[in-house]
C-alpha cells in the first residue's frame, strides 16, 4: 500500500467520522421550541386516560425498578447481552467458513446447509 493510498483512506475515514458526528449531533440542535421529550412509556397511558377515562388496568407489574437509573442499567445490560450473542454467532459462522479448506469449496464437496 502506497502513501497515496493511505492518505486517501485517511480522508475517507475522516469524512465518515465527520458524518457520524453530524448524524449524532443534529437531533440535539434541531427540535421545536418547548418540545417535550418523552418516550412511548409516558405517552401511552396519558392517551388511554384521555380517550377512555373509565379504563381499568388489568394487572400491575410484578416488579418495578427502584429508580430510572436502575431501569436504564437493565435496558443497557439487555442490549449488551443481545449484542454479545449476535457478535458471537457472526464470529462463529465466519470462523466456521474460514476453517473449510479452499480446495473443498472450489470442488463443491461441501454441501451448504
Amino acid at each position: 500500500m502506497t502513501a497515496k493510498d493511505k492518505n486517501k483512506i485517511n480522508k475517507i475515514n475522516f469524512i465518515l467520522l465527520l458524518l457520524v458526528v453530524i448524524l449524532i449531533a443534529a437531533p440535539l440542535f434541531y427540535h421545536p421550541l418547548g418540545a417535550k421529550f418523552s418516550g412511548t412509556d409516558d405517552q401511552g397511558p396519558d392517551l388511554i386516560q384521555q380517550e377512555h377515562p373509565n379504563y381499568q388496568v388489568w394487572f400491575q407489574p410484578v416488579w418495578e425498578p427502584p429508580s430510572g437509573e436502575v431501569e436504564s442499567f437493565l435496558f443497557a445490560l439487555q442490549a449488551a447481552i443481545g449484542a454479545g450473542v449476535v457478535g458471537y454467532v457472526l464470529g462463529y459462522l465466519k470462523g466456521k467458513k474460514q476453517s473449510i479448506p479452499a480446495e473443498e469449496i472450489k470442488s463443491d464437496k461441501v454441501v451448504s446447509s
